[in-house]
């Protein structure tokens, strides 16, 4: 696998023993079916349990039966995974980082023992509402309500583009209350005034289970509201899950210069094969720097976040940057298989369709240009 400076060489025991844990799953688990859930639109919901028994759902998280891993061996994770399927990771990552996160930072003792060790082991499947069907890059522009209620409150409002809302057991949806205040609150789908929907007809991240959640004034009592206020509780998951996205995409394009790789070593045209052409040596070459180079904007956000200096406009950097890497990256190597390439046989086109909504979400590209935009000039674009 492509470790052209040698990063993974400091990988110490532990983070060696998942990130071969999760190769050797997606290998078995994962590469087999992947194209064909693909081009089905269904995800193969029986990894859920198995991701579970092997700890990848919020294993850089402590207690309540969770691994407690480093930050690092966290994104060595989130990096085999997509290296299989965005799909499969973003599965792993909303339920890690958009779910369990806020719950373990955020909840009552009661909430995080309700739903931590369950969540963990793939017992309990959860999603995040944010998006609204008119509020998708201004998310503290949000319509949904969240009314007092007796000892509770009526949640009325619409999510969308939810990732695993069609299977979900509990939903962490983001509301504002009558005085302003944006609350998050654990959402049973099965409380009267809630249904969720499937998005179907998708071109991009097919293996994924996509859905709507509309809310009726359902009433959620009052030991399901997490114990944070304002846009500091979504903005702080959503940290967490861009920070797993810039591993992923890593592994995604990585994934797609090893299939060129070996496919150009293989393929002969004009009685040799054609990566011993100077036109996709330069293809090969330039991948192979410009993946290397996100790892390294990966390994640096680790130490970060492992020592608590990580700041949010470093992740949208890492995010922007290796998502674009990855999206160029992936029909560079279309390019290289030729016609073959656009095959569900060989997987750059399918990471390269994918590679259209991660570019999309958790903040669109053009989003985290505004964001760094500000943060290096101190003169805000969103005012």
């Amino acid at each position: 696998m492509l470790d052209y400076v040698d990063l993974e060489a400091d990988l110490d025991e532990e983070e060696r023993l998942i990130r071969d844990t999760a190769r050797r799953f997606v290998d078995e688990q994962v590469r087999p079916d992947i194209a064909e859930h693909f081009l089905d639109g269904t995800f193969p919901t029986g990894l859920i349990p198995q991701m579970g028994e092997l700890g990848f759902y919020g294993p850089n998280l402590d207690g309540y039966g969770l691994p407690n891993v480093s930050e690092r061996a966290y994104g060595l994770l989130m990096q085999e995974l997509e290296a299989g399927d965005s799909g499969v990771r973003s599965m792993a990552s909303v339920q890690g980082a958009l779910v369990m996160y806020p719950i373990h930072a955020y909840g009552t003792a009661e909430q995080k023992e309700r739903w931590l060790p369950t969540l963990g082991r793939g017992e309990a499947v959860g999603c995040f509402g944010l998006t609204e069907p008119e509020h998708g890059s201004d998310p503290s522009s949000m319509a949904t309500r969240a009314e007092p209620d007796g000892d509770g409150y009526r949640l009325t409002g619409s999510k969308t583009w939810i990732t695993n809302a069609p299977i979900a057991d509990v939903a962490v949806v983001w509301a504002r209350t009558p005085d302003g205040t944006v609350r998050g609150f654990l959402v049973e789908p099965d409380r009267d005034g809630v249904q969720t929907s499937k998005i179907r007809e998708k071109l991009s991240l097919r293996a994924s289970i996509t859905g709507e959640i509309s809310l009726d004034e359902a009433w959620v009592p009052a030991e399901n509201v997490l114990e944070v206020e304002g846009m500091k509780g979504p903005l702080s998951c959503l940290t967490q899950a861009r920070y797993g996205i810039a591993w992923g995409a890593v592994g995604a394009a990585r994934d797609c210069f090893e299939t060129a790789r070996e496919y150009a070593t293989e393929r002969e045209q004009f009685g040799r094969p054609i990566g011993g052409f100077q036109l996709q040596q330069e293809k090969l070459a330039e991948l192979a720097t410009q993946v290397t180079t996100a790892q390294l904007l990966a390994h640096r956000l680790a130490d970060l976040k492992e020592r608590g200096d990580l700041r949010p406009q470093q992740v949208s950097m890492a995010k922007r940057n290796n998502v674009r890497m990855a999206r160029k990256g992936s029909r560079v190597a279309r390019e290289i298989l030729g016609g073959n390439g656009i095959t569900a046989d060989y997987p750059p086109m399918r990471h390269l369709a994918n590679m259209e909504t991660v570019y999309t979400y958790e903040g669109t590209h053009d989003i985290h240009s505004l964001i760094l935009g500000e943060d290096l000039t101190g003169l805000s674009a969103f005012d």
